[in-house]
């Protein structure tokens, strides 16, 4: 692709201007956190080149997580992140390890921020970062003391709200972009999307899904060569066949342990009908089902059985290639998009 023009490039630095003073890197593109994808090596080669790197924290100890930052300080000396899930019962020991490596940014994801773990985020002087899935709660979130939003809709891989992006971003942002920096997320795969959130407000956007076959991400050449052959419409939500059963939306591409869920889920509601199976039980036995999928598909690349969670931009992914030029390719798209702006 031809380089933009430097009015293209003048104007996205002058769009990005706010979200790249709060992350302190060069654009304003957060690489989201993908639970064994977003490890050491993916993440600094966002924050090298010129992105800003989100380690996924996931279900990791406090040590496993303290080593994590420890590696992927070797590897960059660009700032990055850590993604914690609110629910993670070491919660506040994961907070001490980041404080301990004077992380400069946390994002909390997966529900509210549980009592004292916004103090907990800042009083060593990090930022943090939170998900509003709805006006109501990017407000209650800033009154919290939150310092930057994550607007994300249901085009996004893995857990999902029932919100779409455009929807969620007309919703949100003209009420609060102007209060904290807002980035926007979920099926974002080209330049002229980052354009046209940044138009609207947003301080910066976030990819995941664009990502996941950069050259440097450890995900298994299976998972690799999955996401590459994929369109949008292969990348579908989880769906719930059972009011009494219930199921976290997730959005992956569709395979057999997908079909096979669903069976589960079908044979399981029978059981309970027949009296056969007590309700905790049948509960268990749904929400183990996918224990270790994920792993499963990113590490083993077992793409049949595990989980390939995936957005909607996934047919966006056409090729392996480094992750430098993935994100050149979106900062150009992003430029030429703007050059054709008025101003």
């Amino acid at each position: 692709m031809n380089q933009a023009t430097s009015i293209g490039a003048e104007r996205l630095q002058r769009r990005m201007a706010r979200g790249v003073d709060f992350l302190g890197s060069e654009a304003a593109i957060l690489c989201g956190a993908m639970s064994w994808v977003s490890e050491r090596h993916l993440v600094a080669a966002m924050s090298n080149a010129g992105g800003f790197g989100l380690i996924a924290c996931g279900a990791m100890t406090p040590e496993l997580l303290d080593r994590e930052i420890a590696a992927t300080k070797a590897l960059t000396s660009k700032p990055f992140g850590v993604n914690l899930i609110t629910m993670h019962p070491a919660l506040f020991e994961l907070i001490e390890v980041c404080n301990k490596h004077a992380v400069s940014h946390v994002v909390l994801a997966g529900g509210l921020p549980p009592t004292g773990s916004i103090d907990a985020i800042k009083q060593n002087g990090a930022k943090l970062i939170c998900f509003a899935p709805a006006l109501s709660l990017a407000k209650k979130l800033i009154r919290s003391g939150v310092d930057a939003l994550v607007v994300e809709g249901m085009e996004a891989g893995g857990h999902i709200g029932p919100v779409s992006t455009s929807v969620l971003a007309q919703e949100i942002l003209p009420d609060v972009a102007d209060k904290v920096p807002v980035f926007v997320a979920g099926g974002i795969g080209r330049g002229e999307a980052i354009a046209a959130y940044l138009d609207m407000g947003a301080a910066g956007v976030q990819l995941g899904t664009r990502f996941v076959c950069a050259t440097e991400s450890i995900a298994h050449a299976n998972f690799k060569k999955a996401f590459i052959r994929a369109s949008a419409r292969d990348a579908t939500a989880s769906v719930q066949i059972d009011p009494r059963l219930p199921v976290i939306p997730v959005r992956a591409l569709k395979n057999a342990g997908g079909d096979l869920f669903t069976a589960k889920q079908r044979e399981v509601a029978q059981l309970l009908d027949e009296g056969k199976l007590a309700m905790a039980e049948a509960q268990l036995q749904i929400e183990h089902y996918w224990a270790g999928a994920l792993r499963r598909a990113v590490i083993d690349g077992d793409v049949e059985h595990g989980s390939l969670m995936a957005g909607q931009s996934v047919g966006m992914v056409t090729k392996e290639e480094p992750l430098a030029d993935i994100l050149a390719t979106l900062m150009i798209e992003a430029a030429h998009a703007l050059e054709k702006r008025a101003v």
